[in-house]
């Protein structure tokens, strides 16, 4: 944050004037604090518990409602929220940072503010002064939680094939249908949830051009802020799941009766645009989620790997030599370990630099700064959550084998980590799906111009490092990254299905690179603050060389993919499969 990310500009940023770096590892010392002493002891008893479901609602294992009642004591419900309703303010790169140690302590108990945050965003941006007032200070207190209600059966990724209905009444609409995949839909750890419930106005147009965006709480409020009767909305069912048990994935019935009764957000119609504030919001966290959990994976990992005596390393010298040693000193087993934390570690350090992007693209007083910083922000943002999540997902796997025949029994640990970060690629969008805005949205769109400045900012960067190895070989990768980039936006013009049938292994591809540009400039800091810390520097120079060494050479494999992969794809015949 400090040295890679450049954290200390943003003070310069409006409304930042307070920030520093001291402010901010006060609170990442506190947050890790919180995660390290109330979450992670109670991440087992999650898994094995779960939330349960019963007529009068779900009801959540009493550790984590303990543990919620202490995070909303400790303020962290309200760190990034806006000052004038009550929140903190904090920068969303420092809100990046505290999430990965919520995650990596608990993904479970992580996904309940994260969704509550992204609603306050939507809110805040979107809302009327008077749903502001009515609903953002308790949910910014943490008193109410908030959820995002997308999907129905019949309608996934498709939002286009929405049927929840909302009728006009008054003032405001009831609403009827059925929502499935509600995270935290339904809980006991406060009285209220606000929904932010997406639906079609009868008579809307069809598509995603009719669909609306509601508050619908679960219990309605008065006009003093009080509690009133509850609404019609209620949980029906939650789905048995291969991890985060404690997360309750929820099936929501809206107008079993007499209709829900819902708030029109905004202008009709206009729903999905403003539910991609939520969706945007949520794409950094899940992808923060991917490294998160590599990184919990790695720690466990190590930690067996150091304490497990097994076997006599060959090519060992001196004292050791034909002595039984820690599976740790075994090459593989090395490969294994460095090739998991250079991968947290590349996908930390490109999430804190979007992150920074997005703060400066919200905050900057210079209107052509902030467009080509929010433009940078969109376009890393898919690359965070596929890359990130992908990522994530080998390195839990890497773990449990690190533990050999142990990591396949779950008193181990090492296989919850897998379990739990696997929906870190399904959430909010496949990794199809952020492929294909990554293509088509953000690099076909505007004919890569976004892209092509962040090549040359990262060429730029690199040419006076390349005396160093791994600066010269990140920047050979950016090449290919270039090349490819020039490949794909040629074959969008030919065939847009020939660039879709590539767009993972150009996201890939991407994710690869750019962490490669930011693990040399970390070589490079690490050099000059070596005197430091010297332990600490010299470990983070040996993570950039395995990511160097071992990880960075999959980008020829994959610029190959991007240049002459599709035809396999796109002409592929169904039938034959």
């Amino acid at each position: 944050m400090h040295h890679l990310v450049g954290d200390a500009r943003l003070a310069e940023l409006p409304g930042l004037e307070e920030y520093s770096a001291d402010l901010a590892d006060s609170v990442l010392d506190e947050a890790g604090k919180f995660a390290e002493e109330v979450l992670a002891p109670i991440n087992r008893k999650g898994d094995l518990t779960g939330a349960k479901w019963t007529p009068d609602g779900v009801v959540m294992p009493p550790e984590f409602k303990a543990a919620y009642a202490q995070f909303v004591e400790g303020g962290w419900t309200q760190l990034r929220a806006p000052q004038e309703h009550g929140g903190q303010g904090a920068p969303t790169v420092l809100g990046t940072a505290v999430e990965e140690l919520w995650a990596s302590a608990n993904l479970a108990f992580k996904l309940c503010p994260m969704l509550s945050q992204g609603g306050v965003e939507a809110i805040e941006q979107c809302g009327t002064p008077a749903q502001k007032h009515k609903f953002l200070p308790k949910i910014i207190s943490g008193e109410w939680t908030g959820t995002m209600v997308l999907t129905e059966p019949q309608a996934g990724s498709d939002l286009a094939a929405i049927r929840t209905r909302a009728v006009p009444d008054g003032d405001a609409y009831r609403l009827y249908g059925q929502k499935i995949f509600i995270t935290y839909g339904d809980h006991d750890y406060t009285p209220n949830t606000i929904h932010l419930v997406l639906a079609r106005i009868e008579g809307a147009p069809a598509g995603v051009k009719g669909i609306s965006l509601f508050i619908v709480p679960k219990v309605l409020v008065n006009d003093d802020g009080s509690l009133g009767e509850r609404n019609d909305v209620r949980c029906v069912s939650i789905e048995h799941k291969i991890g985060i048990h404690a997360s309750p994935t929820c099936v929501l019935s809206f107008g079993d009766k007499q209709g829900a009764t819902g708030y029109l957000v905004g202008e009709a119609n206009r729903g999905l645009e403003y539910m991609f504030i939520m969706m945007n919001a949520a794409r950094l966290s899940v992808g923060l989620e991917g490294y998160a959990l590599a990184e919990r994976a790695y720690q466990h990992a190590l930690e067996y790997a150091r304490n497990r005596v097994q076997g006599r390393p060959g090519g060992k010298r001196g004292p050791t030599e034909g002595k039984p040693l820690p599976i740790a000193y075994h090459a593989d087993v090395k490969r294994m370990l460095l090739t998991m934390k250079a991968h947290a570690d590349a996908a930390r350090a490109i999430a804190l630099y979007a992150a920074s992007q997005l703060d400066i693209g919200r905050r900057h007083g210079d209107e052509k700064a902030r467009a080509a910083a929010q433009s940078r922000g969109d376009l890393l943002i898919p690359i965070v959550k596929g890359w990130s999540t992908e990522t994530g997902v080998a390195m839990a796997s890497l773990g449990v084998q690190v533990h050999g025949g142990m990591g396949f029994i779950e008193e181990t640990g090492a296989a919850q980590f897998y379990r739990d970060v696997r929906i870190t690629t399904i959430y909010e969008g496949t990794t199809g799906i952020q492929a294909g805005d990554l293509v088509g949205r953000k690099v076909v769109r505007d004919a890569g111009e976004a892209m092509s400045r962040l090549i040359a900012d990262m060429v730029e960067e690199l040419e006076p490092l390349t005396k160093q190895a791994s600066a010269a070989s990140a920047l050979a990768a950016v090449g290919l990254l270039r090349e490819a980039t020039t490949n794909l936006l040629q074959s969008a013009k030919q065939d847009p299905e020939r660039a879709q049938a590539v767009a993972v292994p150009y996201l890939m591809l991407s994710g690869l690179v750019i962490g490669g540009w930011l693990m040399a400039k970390s070589h490079d800091l690490a050099e000059r603050y070596m005197s430091d810390d010297r332990e600490f520097y010299r470990s983070k120079q040996q993570i950039v060389r395995a990511y160097v060494e071992q990880v960075l050479p999959q980008a020829h494999a994959l610029a190959a993919i991007v240049k002459s992969g599709a035809g396999g794809i796109v002409e592929a015949d169904p039938e034959l499969f």
